[in-house]
């Protein structure tokens, strides 16, 4: 555990501070236009409950700080939700020889009708950078320095599509969710926190989608904290732990290990295999 904090503590720099500039009434106006263009979030917005019809993307160290209430509002972008093209995004990028993350993001009172993306190394869809990096022995450590780091999503409605309404992607580290509700549909998941992320806190949510797999997966991602969430399996499984042999030829690192998993309900578990939290599974 104790890994996991200095990390924490090496990966915070100068560069990483957030502006806390409130939107303008014009950079709010166009945020609730709607658009098929993502709508770039670099200030901190407050909707009044208006509804958001575009995209959201918050990327970069110009985004660090950024944050959006919607005052109960939702967000539905037209089209179809991807990996590539999300509902919001947290997204780091290229700069130079490294990369420019965003930090201390919030997102609260939202819903979300589609996906929710936060990834560094990889972002977009675009594996090259985290395939290269995942044949290096530092690739933990390289992964957690180019993503993004405290993102805080509470109060947030995730209405599942089809898609993982939540994915936490490679490196990702200090992630929060809370007094959030996951409704809807997922082919997959309801919350993947993907390899050499770390220190997310899921709490206090419920868990009420179809889900083609368990609720919350957590494939070599270490030092989480899922605590005090109600979990309606439909006969599914709860919280798989694992680390799988990697996808796109990416190659996981890290262990799923220092997780702690308490205090949770879950609800309608298999009558012959109940699989609330499966440690070592591997399913998909």
């Amino acid at each position: 555990m104790a890994g996991w904090f200095a990390l924490a503590v090496a990966l915070q720099s100068a560069s990483d501070l957030p502006a806390a500039r409130p939107c303008t009434a014009q950079e709010l106006a166009d945020l609730i236009t709607p658009s098929g263009q993502p709508y770039r979030l670099a200030c901190q917005a407050d909707t009044g409950g208006r509804d958001i019809r575009r995209r959201v993307l918050i990327e970069g160290q110009a985004a660090s700080g950024a944050a959006l209430d919607c005052g109960g509002g939702e967000i539905r972008a037209p089209g179809q939700a991807t990996t590539g093209a999300p509902t919001v995004a947290v997204w780091s990028h290229r700069q130079g020889d490294g990369w420019s993350r965003p930090s201390d993001v919030a997102i609260r009172n939202c819903g979300v009708a589609g996906n929710v993306r936060i990834w560094g190394m990889g972002a977009g869809g675009s594996m090259r950078d985290l395939l290269a990096s995942s044949r290096t022995a530092g690739h933990t450590l390289a992964a957690q320095s180019a993503a993004p780091i405290r993102v805080v999503l509470d109060r947030v409605r995730f209405q599942g599509v089809g898609t993982i309404p939540l994915y936490v992607g490679p490196g990702v580290t200090q992630t929060t969710v809370t007094r959030s509700r996951f409704s809807g549909r997922s082919t997959s998941v309801a919350i993947y926190l993907d390899a050499e992320s770390a220190g997310a806190l899921i709490q206090d949510n419920d868990f009420d989608i179809r889900t083609g797999r368990e609720q919350i997966a957590v494939d070599g991602s270490g030092a989480n904290r899922i605590v005090g969430n109600r979990l309606a399996l439909d006969g599914r499984g709860g919280v798989f732990l694992y680390r799988n042999c990697g996808e796109d030829g990416v190659i996981r690192h890290q262990t799923p290990s220092y997780n702690r998993i308490t205090d949770n309900v879950f609800t309608g578990a298999g009558w012959f295999r109940p699989r609330a939290v499966v440690i070592g599974s591997r399913e998909g």
